[in-house]
């Protein structure tokens, strides 16, 4: 089912082009400008270097979190009705298209590093360390997209799956710790962000990517909960969007 959702990349490739447009200009506009104000603690790393993890995190999610339209897509033109039929397991179904995403997301971030790279960022290249944020990024992917196809289970149509898309997308963003330290943030916004799979993600690539103080093993442990949790959830409604 991955080997399948990544064929259809192929045939679309400039899809990749130009969601790349949104993370450059977050880096290129909103890094050096906040980089020439210092006003947010950074822990004393530059704060483009601070960002880049975060807006790596954030376009992974935006690619995820409407993944769900193209499940809506494959109903309303038969496709899931006849994988519904098959003895293949329908979480193997949300699985293969969960990894899919994270596939998807994870040559977004390559993407990302790239042009962090060539603005100076200074990032790890330790293959060991890459690899985490591989593991890392298809992890958090694989949630977002389950998320989405969750919603598309409840909500059954594209108009209704792009308006709540729209509506959690920059609140699951800002009540991270992708652009600022979560010490910065209100009372009520932190509790919001040690629930958000994304602090957790941004964390981990930090960690990885920078060699910032991180909770490693806690992160990895809260996506690989919320990506079997997201799973478990779409799979239970797939059934539901095929009705």
């Amino acid at each position: 089912m991955c080997v399948v959702e990544l064929q259809k990349l192929r045939h679309d490739r400039t899809e990749l082009c130009t969601r790349a447009i949104q993370p450059a200009l977050w880096l290129l506009i909103f890094g050096e400008t906040f980089s020439r104000l210092r006003v947010i603690p950074t822990g004393g790393i530059p704060y483009l270097d601070y960002l880049a993890p975060g807006i790596i995190a954030q376009s992974t999610m935006f690619i995820a979190i409407f993944y769900g339209i193209q499940i809506i897509w494959e109903r309303d033109s038969g496709v899931l009705t006849k994988l519904l039929v098959t003895p293949t397991p329908r979480a193997a179904l949300v699985t293969g298209k969960a990894f899919a995403a994270g596939v998807k997301a994870m040559i977004q971030a390559v993407v990302v590093i790239v042009i962090a790279a060539l603005l100076g960022v200074s990032l790890t290249w330790d293959p060991l360390r890459l690899a985490g944020v591989v593991l890392v990024v298809v992890l958090g992917s694989a949630f977002f997209s389950c998320l989405s196809v969750t919603i598309a289970g409840i909500v059954l149509t594209r108009d209704r799956l792009m308006g709540i898309g729209q509506a959690i997308t920059m609140p699951l963003f800002f009540a991270s710790n992708a652009l600022y330290p979560i010490s910065a943030m209100p009372g009520w916004v932190q509790a919001i962000s040690a629930v958000n799979p994304l602090s957790y993600q941004v964390d981990a690539l930090r960690g990885l990517l920078l060699g910032m103080p991180s909770y490693l093993a806690l992160d990895l442990v809260v996506l690989l909960g919320a990506a079997a949790a997201g799973i478990t959830a779409a799979s239970c409604l797939l059934p539901r969007l095929a009705r």
